[in-house]
C-alpha cells in the first residue's frame, strides 16, 4: 500500500477477517461476510519511522490493542471488497495524520499593557462591587 512515495507497506504485513455485517441490507445481509476487519502489527513495522510510529500510537489510542497492532474495520459497503478499501483509506488518513509534525509552542510573556489592562479592569470590577455594599459596613 502506497502512503507517500517515501513510504510503502507491503499488503502481506496485513491480516484480513471477515464478518457478517450489521445494518441494512435485506437478505443479503445473512448471507454474505462483507464486513472487512483489518490487523497491522505497526509496532514492529520498519516501513514507518519511529517519531510517526510514536506520534500514531498517541493520536490513535482506540484502534490499538497492548501487543502494538492496530484494529480497523469497515462495515460501510455492501461488498467485501469496497469495505476492504474503506479500511485502506482509513489506515492511509490516519498515517498522514501522524505524518505531520506538530509545531513547538514557543512560550511567550504577557506585555506591559496587557498586565496594565488587566489591573484595571481588576480595579475597575472591585469598584462596582464596592459601589454595591451597603453603606456605613466599612
Amino acid at each position: 500500500m502506497l502512503i507517500t512515495p517515501a513510504i510503502q507497506i507491503p499488503d502481506d504485513a496485513f491480516t484480513w477477517t471477515y464478518a457478517r455485517s450489521g445494518g441494512p441490507g435485506g437478505q443479503n445481509v445473512n448471507k454474505v461476510a462483507s464486513k472487512a476487519t483489518l490487523r497491522w502489527h505497526f509496532a514492529s513495522t520498519t516501513a514507518l519511522p519511529e517519531d510517526v510510529k510514536i506520534r500514531l500510537a498517541g493520536q490513535q489510542k482506540r484502534f490499538l490493542t497492548l501487543d502494538g497492532e492496530l484494529i480497523i474495520t469497515s462495515q460501510r459497503h455492501r461488498d467485501q471488497e469496497r469495505n476492504r478499501e474503506d479500511c485502506l483509506e482509513k489506515l492511509r488518513a490516519m498515517i498522514l495524520q501522524a505524518l505531520v509534525v506538530p509545531k513547538a509552542r514557543k512560550k511567550t510573556k504577557p506585555s506591559r499593557g496587557s498586565k496594565r489592562r488587566r489591573l484595571e479592569d481588576k480595579k475597575r470590577h472591585s469598584d462596582v462591587k464596592h459601589g454595591r455594599r451597603r453603606p456605613g459596613v466599612d
